[in-house]
C-alpha cells in the first residue's frame, strides 16, 4: 500500500463522512437556519424574527422547567446508576467462572426498546396492579406518574436499571485491568476489604468511572422515550427534559423555528454543564492523587 497515496483512506472512511453530512452537519447547519424564522413546518413561505425565538424561549416556563428538570434527572439518575453499576461490576468481577454470561444479562436491558420497558413498567405501576393494589392494603396510596417527586423518581430509576450493565462493563474492564499482586500485598499487610476497596480498588480505577460518570452526565441531558411513554413532561412539568420541550414545540404546536432555537440553547446547556463537569471529576481526581 502507497502510504502517501491518501485516496485510498478517503475511501475507507467515505461512508462515515457521507452519513455525518447528511445525518448530522446538514440538519446542524438547517436548524440554525431555522432558529431565526418562524417556520410552522407546513407553510411554503416564513419569515426572519432574528432572536425572537430565543427571547421567547428563555421567558418559556417549558424551556425553563426543561432546564432544572435535566439537573433533579441528575441528582436522581447518576448516584443511582454509579452504585448499581459499580454494585454489579465487583460482583461479577468476583465471580470464578460465567462472567461474560452475567455480564450479557445485565447489558441486555441497555439492548431493550424504551418503549417496550416504559409500557411494561407503566402497566405495572397502574391504579389496579397488583402492587398498589398491595400498597393500599398497607394504608399507603401513591399515585407513581401523577405526583411529580414520584415521576421523577420512577423515570431516573428506569434509566439507572437500563443502563446498569452498560456501565458496568466498563468498570469491569477497569477492574480486571489491577494487578492481582497489588491486592496480595495489601493482604499481607492486613489491609482488610472495605480499606482495599476505598484505597486501591476506586483509585486504580479512576479512569473507568470518570469515563462513567461523563456518560451518565450526559444522558440526562437526551432523556425522552421514557418521560413520553409515562408522563408525557408531567404532572405539571415536573418532567418536561429539554428533548420533550423541544418535541412538543416543533410537532405539537407546530413551530419548527422556536424549537430549532430551543434545540441551540439545550445544546449550549449541555456543552457548559458537560464542562464544568469535566473540570470538577479532574479536580477531584487530582486532589486525590488518582490523576
Amino acid at each position: 500500500m502507497n502510504q502517501n497515496n491518501p485516496r485510498l483512506g478517503w475511501l475507507f472512511t467515505s461512508p462515515y463522512l457521507i452519513y455525518s453530512l447528511v445525518f448530522f452537519l446538514g440538519p446542524l447547519i438547517w436548524s440554525f437556519y431555522l432558529a431565526f424564522t418562524n417556520w410552522d413546518l407546513i407553510a411554503p413561505t416564513y419569515e426572519f424574527v432574528g432572536f425572537d425565538n430565543f427571547l421567547k424561549a428563555l421567558k418559556s416556563p417549558g424551556v425553563q422547567s426543561a432546564f432544572w428538570v435535566t439537573y433533579k434527572f441528575m441528582i436522581v439518575f447518576v448516584p443511582l446508576v454509579i452504585v448499581m453499576s459499580m454494585a454489579v461490576a465487583v460482583l461479577v468481577h468476583g465471580l470464578p467462572k460465567f462472567r461474560s454470561v452475567f455480564l450479557i444479562g445485565f447489558f441486555l436491558p441497555y439492548l431493550s426498546s424504551g418503549v417496550v420497558s416504559s409500557l411494561i413498567v407503566k402497566g405495572f405501576l397502574s391504579y389496579n396492579s397488583p402492587l398498589n393494589e398491595t400498597l393500599r392494603r398497607l394504608g399507603v396510596d401513591i399515585n407513581w406518574l401523577g405526583s411529580p417527586w414520584a415521576a421523577l423518581l420512577v423515570v431516573g430509576a428506569i434509566m439507572a436499571w437500563k443502563f446498569t450493565g452498560y456501565y458496568a462493563l466498563i468498570l469491569t474492564s477497569g477492574l480486571a485491568g489491577i494487578d492481582k499482586e497489588v491486592y496480595e500485598a495489601a493482604a499481607i499487610d492486613g489491609v482488610s476489604n472495605r480499606q482495599r476497596f476505598w484505597k486501591i480498588t476506586l483509585p486504580l480505577i479512576y479512569p473507568a468511572i470518570y469515563t462513567t460518570l461523563i456518560l451518565a452526565f450526559g444522558v440526562t441531558f437526551g432523556i425522552f422515550t421514557e418521560v413520553y411513554q409515562l408522563t408525557g413532561g408531567g404532572p405539571n412539568y415536573a418532567t418536561n427534559t429539554w428533548q420533550m420541550e423541544i418535541f412538543s414545540q416543533a410537532f405539537k404546536n407546530l413551530q419548527a423555528g422556536y424549537a430549532s432555537a430551543i434545540a441551540l440553547l439545550a445544546s449550549l446547556a449541555t456543552f457548559i454543564s458537560i464542562f464544568i463537569i469535566r473540570k470538577l471529576l479532574e479536580v477531584w481526581g487530582k486532589r486525590n492523587g488518582w490523576v
